[in-house]
Parts: C-alpha cells; structure tokens; sequence
C-alpha cells in the first residue's frame, strides 16, 4: 500500500485553487449566511434582560448601508482588480498571471465585499420577518459592527494593494519568492547515482505519460514507496517543467525479476501530475523563465526600460546565491530506491540570463551589470558555478563587442572583465 504524500498534495491542489478568483468568495458567503443564523443562537442565552435595548432602526439602517454600497464596492473591486491583472501581464510577462491573481490580499478583499453584501441581505430578510428576539438582535447587531470594522479595515489595505498589484515591481517580487520556494525543494537533493550505475535505462521499464504536457509536481515519497513495496529501483528521468509525450518516458522502474507483473504500475504513474501549463510549485527553472522575459520585455525598442532589465540581473544574482550557499548541503539520505537527476546548474544559468544577454548586448550598462553579477556568482559558488559563469560572462563580452558601436562603451565593457 502506497501513500501518497497527503500535504505536499494538499499544498499543490490548494496553490491551484488560489489561481481561481471564486473560491475565496464562496467561502465567505457561506461563513457570512452561517453568521446570520447563529445570531439567533443568542435567543437562547439567560440573562437576556441584562443587555442593552437595541433600536430595530438602527439594525435596519446598519444593514441597509450594507446592503446598497457593498455590491457597487465589490463591483468596483473587480474591475480595479482585473485592470491590474491586465496591466502585470502587459508589463511583466503573461506567465505572471498566476502569481498575481493569487495575492491574498486583493483575494480577500474582493471576498469581504462580496460576503458583507450577502450577509446584509440575508440579515435585512432575517429581520423584518422578526426571525430575531431581544438577544438575537443584540447579537446582530455586535456582529453587524465587527462586519463595518472588518470592511473599513479590508478596504484600506486593498486600496494600498492594489496600487502595487499591477506594478512591475510587484511581479518581479512575487516571482523571485515561488522561485527561490521551488528551489529549496531540489537544491541539496542526494545523489545517489553510484546505487544506478548497475541499473542503465537499457534494462529499465519506461513509465510512460497517458496524458500529452508538463510535469507539474513529483511526489518522490511515493515513488519511494512504491519501491519499497515492490523491492525495485526507480530511475526518475524528468523533473518538473519537462515536456511529456507517449515516447519520452516518466521514469525507469527495475523489478527483481519474474516480479514485473505484480506491480501496480499506476500506482507509479499517478505520483507524477502532468498538465497543459507549467506551474511554479516545484519547477525553479520557469521562475527563472520569468524573470528573463520580463528583462527581455524591458529592453525592447518600444519599451527600452534599462533600469528594470538591471533590477532583475540583482534578483537572479540573489537566487542563485541561494542555490551556490545550499548546492552541497547534505541530507539523510530518505530516498534509497529513488534516483533523481541532479539540477544542471549550465541549464540554470542559460534559462536565467541567455534572453537577457541577447537582447541587452547594445546597452553598455546592462552588460556591465552582467558581468558584474557574473563575478559576484563565480565568487560565492563552488567551480562548476564559477566555470558556468564565465562561459556565460565570455558570451556577454563576445556579443557586446559586435553590438556596441561606441568605442568608450566597448572599453567600458571590457574593463568589467574578471577572468
């Protein structure tokens, strides 16, 4: 019996969830629909007559405000927030999108409005059918307060946000942080590739994809399992971000033999989540993607904004600062039975910087920060970092010498030469 890894899945089925701009809401509305009836609980309650005399009016008048600004608010919410929606991909990238209708803030927000609206609503219809008695309408009317302050709250704190939320700053941020987060779960991974050597693919049997698209998530723990269960080895051939189809295969399984036709081969194929759309979870390189478009977008001609193609060679210097400090931590080794194929830190650098080098090669002042970030990784890494980098810094020089026309710009260029 395999188990798959319950929270790690939760985490991913919760993440896609917070892509959908309905959920939050829905939630709130029911909680706010409970709210309403649980008011009525208070009828319930002895030592009523000690409470305040409550003015039917006033409870009246509180939820009819309620009732006739909260859908115009939630209305306006919308469009504000879709307006920044637009704008983050138009400025960033498109693959911006998830991360920034999934911000919590903005979510809520849109959520409290929607919910405020209904629980007045509901309250209003509550009240002048005379659902409620003296403790009942005290109690609706303490909970119709907090709603008020919880709406004046949420209200200022969107305004602030949604200010922000379609700025480029914000999308850069937003994707250094799922970065950085899908990093930790592959940076410092064992290699246990000396346990393979006597099981080559020849031998193995392919797992393949029914489904046609990119690897999404990897439960490993279950494939470890999965192993473990069967007394076989699994050889994982894509990471996710890989692109799937019926003749690349998911993995290599090695059984002891005459025991093949025992496995429940399923079991393994669903540890592996594949999909039309690349997710950030757990692919570090998509992140690194990102980021390149959104420098690539910068320098061009229409838009020429230098300033953030150099803001974001800063970002990549920070991330992969991350993975030079974690590459050669070690762990306990968990995953005996399992073979992962180790991050190929040239592929890391070609994903985070080759759009960049590309395109800023006519700007002096964006080869300079590159090479200067060049420097600053070789420095802080082991000597496949330091080796990456300078193939990538020697690209960087090579390619401004054909595109700088200026010859001061070219001196410039080569004066931030480190190797």
């Amino acid at each position: 019996m395999v188990n798959f890894n319950l929270s790690d899945r939760f985490i991913f089925v919760l993440n896609r969830l917070r892509e959908r701009l309905w959920v939050k809401p829905l939630i709130v509305c029911i909680l706010s629909i409970i709210g309403v009836f649980l008011a009525k609980v208070a009828d319930q309650f002895s030592g009523i007559e000690f409470l305040p005399s409550v003015e039917p009016s006033s409870i009246k008048t509180l939820l009819g405000v309620l009732a006739s600004s909260m859908l115009a608010i939630a209305v306006f919410a919308v469009g504000s927030m879709v307006s920044a929606y637009s704008t983050a991909s138009s400025t960033a990238t498109p693959r911006s999108f998830p991360l920034i209708v999934s911000d919590d803030v903005s979510q809520n927000a849109l959520s409290v409005f929607v919910g405020a609206f209904i629980y007045s609503v509901v309250s209003l219809i509550a009240f002048e059918n005379s659902y409620y008695d003296e403790g009942g309408r005290f109690a609706l009317l303490a909970l119709t307060l907090a709603v008020f302050a919880i709406v004046v709250v949420t209200f200022v704190r969107w305004v602030d946000r949604i200010a922000r939320l379609g700025r480029i700053g914000m999308a850069i941020s937003k994707m250094e942080s799922v970065t950085v987060e899908a990093l930790q779960k592959r940076v410092g991974a064992q290699d246990n590739a000396e346990t393979f050597t006597r099981y080559p693919v020849a031998v193995g049997l392919p797992l393949v994809s029914e489904t046609i698209g990119y690897i999404q998530r990897v439960d490993f723990d279950a494939l470890e399992q999965f192993a473990e269960v069967n007394e076989a080895y699994v050889r994982v051939n894509c990471l996710p971000g890989a692109f799937m189809t019926p003749d690349r295969p998911l993995a290599y399984l090695y059984f002891p033999e005459g025991t093949q036709d025992d496995a429940d081969i399923d079991v393994a194929r669903n540890s592996f989540v594949v999909g039309e759309d690349r997710t950030f979870d757990e692919d570090p390189r998509f992140g690194l993607i990102g980021l390149a478009e959104i420098a690539s977008k910068a320098l061009s001609p229409g838009i020429n904004d230098t300033g953030t193609a150099i803001n974001i060679v800063g970002t990549l210097v920070r991330i992969f600062s991350y993975v030079a400090e974690n590459a050669s931590a070690s762990a306990e080794p968990a995953l005996e039975r399992l073979y992962l194929p180790a991050i190929a830190i040239d592929d890391l650098f070609e994903d985070a910087f080759s759009t960049i080098e590309r395109d800023g090669a006519a700007v002096v002042e964006v080869v300079v920060r590159l090479l200067k970030g060049y420097r600053s990784i070789a420095e802080m890494g082991d000597e496949e970092f330091r080796r990456s980098a300078v193939r990538r810094a020697g690209l960087t020089l090579d390619r401004a010498r054909e595109r700088l026309e200026f010859a001061a710009d070219r001196e410039r260029a080569e004066a931030a030469k480190f190797w």
